[in-house]
């Protein structure tokens, strides 16, 4: 008989398996995702991609459950509170969101993290090379990133003096801001500094900045927010202002220019993590990886549609091109 297959919500996320006989689902491991914003809505299926190559094929080998909190802060702590019940054999917590709740809970459960920039400011782990406890994972370490955003912004539109700012309230975006401020301080930009009051906000976010002279704009994603990448694109081309962003798929759904650490890089360490610690290595004893790899992506049909000519210097130093 062929097994019959179905499609079950998990946590908001639509997610398919297969019916297996119970007993056996007892003895496969179990990993449960736990994305603070909209996991249907990132690239996700690279991570499921790697944990199938390293042998976790979803309900044949491991169960694994998706969850998303869909950026509501109180549905990501009754899911939290459902993680501590259930205790899995492992969780993978994204997004610095995801992983400090984990960890405010006090979950016992082996806990892997991915995008989280400050993992030992935001209390999670004791240290890098020693993390201590149940938490370790990849960092994000965008931080550090904002004045190398605002170089290649700069280089990609000669003559630039005012710099809009478009970021929500989120910790890790505020170190992120200073930097980006301490540069632009530096080379004698004005920055037009504008927080966001959530999606709604967009439009008028993109209007007030054109408004106030902005030349172009960085753009700090959110875990809300990361949802709303074509939208985002789209404003920031009806009001002319070409932006630059921390993910590569920011700039293939439309946005003029990303760079940051590769992501699909950060799915394969999180798996290979995750794979070591469900094979019996504690959290506490493996170091928390820092990104290897950073990835900067021109978007020239968006460029063609503001009327940009990017300097050829630029385009030879971008890793990925669309045309």
């Amino acid at each position: 008989m062929r097994r019959r297959e179905f499609t079950i919500a998990l946590g908001g996320t639509a997610v398919a398996w297969r019916l297996i006989p119970r007993a056996f689902a007892v003895d496969l491991p179990r990993v449960s995702i736990l994305h603070s914003g909209f996991p249907n809505r990132t690239p996700i299926h690279i991570l499921f991609e790697e944990l199938r190559s390293l042998g976790y094929e979803q309900g044949q080998t491991a169960m694994i459950d998706l969850y998303g909190a869909e950026g509501d802060s109180v549905r990501l702590t009754r899911l939290v509170g459902q993680l501590a019940k259930q205790k899995p054999d492992l969780i993978i917590g994204l997004t610095s969101p995801a992983a400090r709740a984990l960890k405010q809970a006090g979950v016992t459960t082996p806990v892997v993290f991915a995008f989280v920039s400050d993992p030992i400011g935001l209390g999670i782990v004791e240290s890098l090379a020693r993390p201590g406890a149940n938490f370790t994972g990849v960092t994000y370490g965008d931080a550090i990133l904002g004045a190398k955003r605002l170089e290649f912004l700069l280089e990609a539109l000669p003559g630039t003096r005012r710099v809009a700012v478009l970021w929500g309230h989120f910790p890790e975006n505020v170190p992120l801001f200073e930097d980006i401020s301490r540069s632009a301080s530096k080379q004698g930009i004005e920055i037009i500094s504008r927080e966001l009051g959530g999606a709604e906000d967009l439009a008028q976010a993109f209007k007030d900045v054109a408004q106030a002279g902005a030349q172009c704009v960085v753009f700090l994603t959110d875990n809300t927010m990361f949802g709303y990448r074509k939208e985002i694109a789209e404003l920031a081309l009806a009001n002319h202002l070409p932006s630059i962003h921390a993910f590569e798929t920011e700039a293939e759904d439309g946005g003029f220019m990303s760079y940051g650490p590769n992501l699909s890089n950060a799915y394969r360490r999180v798996a290979g993590l995750a794979d070591r610690v469900l094979k019996g290595i504690s959290p506490a004893n493996l170091p928390v990886e820092e990104p290897t790899t950073f990835k900067m992506v021109i978007n020239l049909k968006t460029a063609n549609a503001l009327g940009l000519t990017i300097p050829s210097t630029l385009l030879v130093r971008a890793d990925e091109i669309i045309e």
